[in-house]
C-alpha cells in the first residue's frame, strides 16, 4: 500500500506553524506531512511526493498568497490528482473564491480564520475518512468488475438476446419501426430475467408470488429473488422514467445484484456502494438522467434484514397490518457517487402465516379514467382482506383489483408486485 501524504499551504509561517501542530494532533504517524509557504512550493513538494509513489490524501491551502492563491492551486492539484481532498482556508468572505473551489477543484470544505480546534478536527477527519473510503470503493469495484467478467461467460440468456437485437435492428428500415423493436425487445428481456416459479418453490420457509407487467413505454422495474449457500435475497427496484435507458439500467443492476450476492458480500453498505457506484457512473456514460429505488431483502431463519429507500413494505401478522418506511435506510441509487453516510438496515421477524409485500408505484399510482389514483390505502386493504390466502392468491386478488380499478386506461407506467409468506 502507498504511503499517503498532507500538504498544508500558507504564507504565513505562524499560520503553518499552526497548522503542523493541529494536524499532528489529527493523524497518525503513517501519514508524510509537508508544509510550504506557497503555491509554488506546494506543486514542488507534490511532485516529488507522487515521483516517489506518495498518494496525495489531503492539501489544505490558504486563499490570499502571493502568487499562485489557494483557488487556482487547489484547481491543479484536483487537474493532477482528482480523488485528492482539499480544504481552503480563508480570512475573508470570498464567495466567488469557494465557488471557484467547489467548482474546479472539487473542494470538500472551506474553514474561515481562525478556526476553531474542534471544527477543524472534525473537518480533517472527515476528510480523510472520505478518501480513505472512496480508496476502499474503487478497489472494491475493480473487483466487482472482474467478476462481472467472469459472470458474462454464465449469461448465456443475455447474450442470445443481445444478438436477436442485433438481427433484429438490421431488418428495420426507419427510426421509428427501430425504437418500436427495441422497445418490444426490452419487454421480452425484463420478462426473460425474472426468477422462474421453479426456483421462486425451491425457497425454503417461504411461499413466494411475482408479477410485473410493462408499460407501453418500457419502465424501468425489476425484481428478483436468488438463492445461494443458504441465503435468501428479495430485490425490487424502480428506475425513474421510461424508454430504452430505464430498461437497460434495470438490467444492469440485475446482473450487478447477483454478481454482488454470489460474490458473498454481506455488508449493507458495501453492497447499496458498490451497485451505487456502478450505476452512477454507467448513467454518466450514457448521458442519462436516470436513478432509482431499491430494497433489497434478506432472508435467513425466519428473519428479514431489510435495507434500501424504496416504497413502504406492508407487513400483515395475524391480520393485523404494519407499513414499513423505508426512506431512512438508503438514498436514490446513481444520484450521487457515494452513498454510504446514507445506508442503514432493519430487521423484520417473520412467524407462520406472516405476509411481506413489496410493490412498485405503478400499482399505486395507477389511474382509473377520471385520473384518480389507485393509492396505497386500497392496496392495503385488499391485501388485509386476503391475507390468509395463499402469497399466489394474495397476489391475484390485488392484480385483479388494479385492473378493474384502471379499466380501459392506459398504463402508464410497470406494474410490479412481489408477496411472500412465511410457511
Amino acid at each position: 500500500m502507498n504511503e499517503l501524504a498532507i500538504i498544508c499551504v500558507d504564507d504565513e509561517p505562524a499560520i503553518l506553524d499552526s497548522l503542523e501542530i493541529e494536524i499532528k494532533n489529527v493523524v497518525d504517524q503513517s501519514y508524510i506531512i509537508e508544509m510550504a509557504e506557497n503555491g509554488e512550493e506546494a506543486l514542488e513538494i507534490y511532485e516529488e511526493l507522487v515521483e516517489n509513489g506518495t498518494e496525495i490524501a489531503l492539501v489544505i491551502s490558504d486563499y490570499i498568497m502571493p502568487g499562485i492563491k489557494g483557488d487556482e492551486l487547489l484547481k491543479r492539484v484536483h487537474t493532477k490528482s482528482p480523488k485528492t481532498i482539499t480544504i481552503m482556508l480563508t480570512g475573508q468572505a470570498d464567495i466567488e473564491a469557494v465557488g471557484n473551489a467547489i467548482k474546479y477543484a472539487n473542494l470538500y470544505r472551506y474553514l474561515a480564520k481562525p478556526w476553531q480546534t474542534e471544527d477543524f478536527k472534525l473537518t480533517v477527519t472527515e476528510a480523510l475518512r472520505r478518501y480513505l473510503q472512496e480508496k476502499k470503493l474503487a478497489a472494491f469495484y475493480t473487483e466487482l468488475e472482474q467478476k462481472n467478467q467472469e459472470l458474462q461467460d454464465k449469461t448465456a440468456q443475455l447474450t442470445d438476446a443481445n444478438q436477436k437485437i442485433l438481427a433484429f435492428n438490421e431488418q428495420l428500415k426507419s427510426d421509428n419501426l427501430r425504437m418500436s423493436a427495441e422497445l418490444n425487445v426490452s419487454h421480452h428481456l425484463q420478462q426473460m430475467l425474472l426468477p422462474p416459479v421453479s426456483e421462486l418453490s425451491q425457497i425454503n420457509d417461504l411461499e413466494i408470488a411475482g408479477f410485473m407487467e410493462p408499460a407501453d413505454e418500457v419502465g424501468g422495474d425489476y425484481y428478483d429473488v436468488i438463492q445461494h449457500d443458504g441465503r435468501v435475497l428479495l430485490s425490487i427496484g424502480d428506475v425513474s422514467g421510461h424508454g430504452l435507458e430505464s430498461g437497460a439500467l434495470a438490467i444492469m443492476v440485475q446482473a450487478a445484484v447477483q454478481t454482488l450476492f454470489a460474490s458473498h458480500e454481506t455488508d449493507p453498505v458495501k453492497f447499496l456502494g458498490a451497485l451505487n457506484h456502478m450505476v452512477y457512473h454507467n448513467v454518466a456514460r450514457m448521458k442519462a438522467d436516470k436513478d432509482l429505488t431499491l430494497a433489497l431483502l434478506e432472508y435467513q431463519n425466519g428473519q428479514l434484514c431489510l435495507t434500501g429507500q424504496h416504497e413502504e413494505i406492508i407487513v400483515v401478522r395475524e391480520g393485523e397490518l404494519e407499513l414499513i418506511n423505508t426512506i431512512d435506510l438508503g438514498f436514490p441509487i446513481g444520484l450521487i457517487d457515494d452513498i454510504a453516510d446514507f445506508v442503514f438496515d432493519t430487521k423484520v421477524q417473520l412467524n407462520q402465516g406472516d405476509v411481506v409485500v413489496l410493490y412498485t408505484d405503478g400499482i399505486t399510482e395507477a389511474e382509473n379514467l377520471d385520473k384518480k389514483l389507485y393509492g396505497l390505502e386500497r392496496l392495503c386493504e385488499v391485501v388485509k382482506q386476503n391475507w390468509q390466502r395463499t402469497a399466489q392468491e394474495i397476489l391475484q386478488s390485488v392484480i385483479e383489483d388494479v385492473k378493474q380499478y384502471i379499466g380501459k386506461q392506459k398504463i402508464f407506467d410497470d406494474i410490479t408486485l412481489l408477496v411472500l409468506k412465511k410457511q
